[in-house]
């Protein structure tokens, strides 16, 4: 078989042929440069390619961080990343994303050409374009996203990264750009940067990494959500153990340092931060900042550093749950059916749907809200606003105007003191009609248990709760200086002016009334809640540090006497079965329960010497919840548990100490005059008195038999008669 070869070399060897092929490879050639040179000229042609000018003040966007009282992330609101500078960083870092992703990163001029050629080689054959990039290229496409879209796979796109990446060669110094590619590349999940993967993944500042934590860091970058450590735990371990085998070959490691860093356990973070909790906490202060930052609020890196104690929200929200569950199970008395809950329950809700929750602001079941306010400064401690933030962003702690029952009722005590009433003063408990001009109809309020128990003090009618006695002392002392102390103690909602709004018919805010009772709680002093304790810029300056709003509205003698008055309400009143029955919660407290006319609302705002929390339950629109439903049935439970979880961690704290300007009186409680011998011992009780308000004259009615032949007739009986006085002193269930 003759070869074919034989021919074509002879035909080579005439110079005609020579010059044939030479013309048409030089042409070849020609026309390749020619459009090489063209492709080059045309890639940025019209501003195609970014200005590396961009870069002189570049600052990459960084997330609004959100940390606890305690410097404990809760979340961050934007491109979560914290700029740190190359020197800042364990040297680690840049030596193992050098071993990984740019060996020849301080031989090149931003661009490695034996990558190109191969990643070209792979072009042509069709091949995904992979590997080949350097550490400058991948800062440009990560810095000009838009110029430089990563999902076009294109010779022109390739041609404008090479251009760009050359640009900034021949601008910044290497170490430059080395700190702007750590800080700017995506590291997986909501981390951006090495300094927030090093947060986000083992705990720990970019500063204090180990060689292995570094490595781990390199070995995760080209596909972090893949690789991420936490979801893939033994390809991270290969992973990384391929970098240390890199770091040593390259010289940053020895044999030896490679082998005992590659036996160092993959430690990872439990959890990168409180994402989930505090939603509608979070929310409320982003609301607050974002008035005052706009949308740099999103790019700035501005730390804000909230009120909120991570450990008290966490048991908030367990208790406000495991509450609301246990009345919707309708067990909260076995032997009681009108404790049946007639509502589907949320979870009933769900599946009712199939996974597919509809996000509105309104929903169909039992909601709560809860709100912890430290009563001296009024830092809010902790805040629920409902069941679910991502079903429901209204935030019933702080946007729910909703009544407040009996919880209202502090106020009116509170102006009649303020009036010269001494807890002994006597109010009738009996039934009235008030013609209403509007309707034409009589007003008839009854008690919640509607009975009529006669004359008693207001010490014993907030005790109990008894709607008539708030009426009445309403009326007495004018519904004008009720709606005027409602306004002292700062609630913003129109309170009208009309007889009921002693029984709080009108309607307030949550946050509002549980800022109202730290007066109570401090014995004088109004707290307005604070969310947040100061914002600084991403270089630790102080931006904005918001101040306490501390106002004294009662003097310290008028307080006390109202929160010893409340402690009652607590140690032997309406709330009692919830607190202190079988040693539920044993530490000074006080408080005032709160129900509805019409059962749709039940609260119970309760406080210690340290903290207010205030506890609503209903539904968004407003229904009755169940028959008999009370919150000293529904609602101080779920406070109760709360702080039985609060103190665990922390030293009850010391009773309120009474002002020693208060005078003392032994009284008898259904006349309210000092008693004397012969009243009945299980009527008297010791009462504490303003100076000049304590009563001066003996009891008519239990007069010295012997003395001036005093003797007692049906004439001398108290209001309401002596049946009256043995209605008992503990109150109902709970109102």
């Amino acid at each position: 078989m003759v070869s074919p070869v034989k021919p074509l070399v002879a035909m080579w060897r005439k110079s005609s042929a020579r010059r044939t092929v030479g013309v048409g490879l030089f042409a070849f050639v020609g026309l390749g440069a020619g459009f090489s040179v063209g492709a080059w000229t045309r890639a940025c042609a019209g501003l195609a390619c970014p200005s590396i000018g961009y870069l002189e003040g570049y600052q990459p966007v960084q997330a609004a961080k959100f940390y606890a009282a305690d410097g404990r992330l809760i979340v961050d609101l934007g491109e979560s990343r914290t700029v740190v500078a190359l020197e800042e960083m364990s040297a680690a870092i840049p030596a193992a994303f050098l071993s990984s992703e740019d060996r020849r990163f301080f031989e090149h001029n931003g661009v490695d050409f034996r990558g190109f050629v191969r990643q070209f080689r792979n072009l042509l054959v069709g091949r995904r374009l992979a590997g080949g990039s350097t550490i400058t290229m991948q800062l440009a496409r990560n810095v000009f996203k838009e110029q430089l879209p990563m999902a076009e796979r294109s010779i022109q796109r390739k041609l404008r990264e090479i251009q760009v990446a050359l640009e900034l060669e021949q601008t910044y110094p290497k170490e430059r750009i080395l700190e702007l590619y750590l800080n700017q590349i995506f590291m997986g999940g909501r981390a951006n940067g090495v300094e927030e993967a090093a947060r986000r993944y083992f705990g720990k500042s970019a500063s204090e990494v180990n060689v292995a934590e570094a490595a781990t860091l390199a070995a995760i970058a080209p596909l972090p959500n893949a690789y991420e450590p936490r979801r893939n735990p033994e390809t991270a371990l290969i992973l990384r153990n391929t970098v240390l085998n890199q770091m040593r070959d390259q010289g940053f490691l020895t044999a030896n340092e490679a082998e005992r860093w590659k036996a160092y356990p993959m430690r990872v973070s439990s959890r990168e931060d409180f994402l989930g909790v505090a939603e509608y906490f979070v929310e409320w202060t982003r609301m607050q900042l974002y008035a005052r930052f706009g949308d740099d609020l999103f790019s700035r890196g501005y730390r804000i550093y909230t009120t909120l104690d991570l450990d008290m929200q966490l048991a908030a929200e367990r208790a406000l749950e495991d509450r609301l569950q246990e009345i919707e199970a309708g067990n909260l008395r076995p032997d009681r059916p009108l404790y049946d809950f007639p509502h589907p329950s949320y979870q009933q809700y769900r599946d009712s749907l199939g996974g597919m929750i509809p996000k509105s602001n309104m929903t169909p079941y039992l909601q709560g809200a809860l709100i912890t306010m430290d009563a001296k400064t009024g830092y809010v401690r902790a805040m629920v606003g409902g069941r679910n933030y991502q079903e429901s962003k209204f935030n019933r702690a702080t946007q729910a105007d909703r009544q407040p029952g009996s919880t209202f009722k502090p106020f009116v005590f509170a102006a009649a003191i303020r009036a010269g009433r001494p807890a002994s003063h006597v109010v009738v408990d009996e039934p009235i009609s008030i013609y209403q001009p509007q309707t034409g109809q009589p007003w008839e309020p009854r008690n919640f248990e509607g009975d009529y128990r006669g004359p008693m003090t207001l010490r014993q009618g907030l005790r109990q709760s008894r709607n008539l006695i708030a009426i009445q002392l309403g009326r007495e002392i004018g519904v004008n200086a009720v709606v005027g102390e409602a306004l002292r103690f700062k609630l913003s909602t129109r309170i009208p002016r009309v007889e009921s709004v002693a029984i709080g018919t009108g309607t307030v805010y949550p946050i509002e009334m549980v800022s109202a009772y730290t007066a109570f709680a401090t014995l004088g002093v109004h707290a307005a809640p604070v969310g947040i304790l100061r914002v600084e810029d991403a270089d630790g300056n102080i931006v904005w540090q918001p101040q306490q709003r501390l106002e004294r509205i009662m003097d310290e003698e008028h307080a006390w006497i109202m929160n010893s008055m409340m402690q009652d309400v607590v140690n032997r009143g309406t709330a009692f079965g919830a607190i202190r029955a079988r040693g539920r919660f044993n530490a000074p407290a006080a408080g005032k329960t709160g129900t509805t006319d019409d059962g749709s609302d039940v609260w119970f705002i309760g406080f210690t010497p340290e903290f207010v929390t205030g506890i609503w339950m209903g539904f968004d629109r407003p229904q009755r919840i169940m028959d008999a439903a009370t919150g000293g049935g529904l609602a101080a439970p779920a406070w109760a548990d709360y702080m039985n979880e609060v103190y665990a961690r922390r030293a009850a704290p010391a009773a309120w100490r009474r002002p020693r300007s208060l005078e003392s009186r032994r009284v008898d409680r259904f006349t309210g005059f000092l008693a004397t011998n012969f009243c009945p011992p299980q009527e008297v009780y010791q009462e504490w008195y303003i100076p000049g308000t304590e009563p001066t004259e003996e009891c008519p009615y239990h007069p010295d038999p012997f003395r001036f032949g005093v003797t007692s007739s049906a004439a001398d009986a108290p209001p309401g008669g002596w049946a009256a006085q043995s209605h008992n002193g503990n109150g109902g269930e709970g109102r």
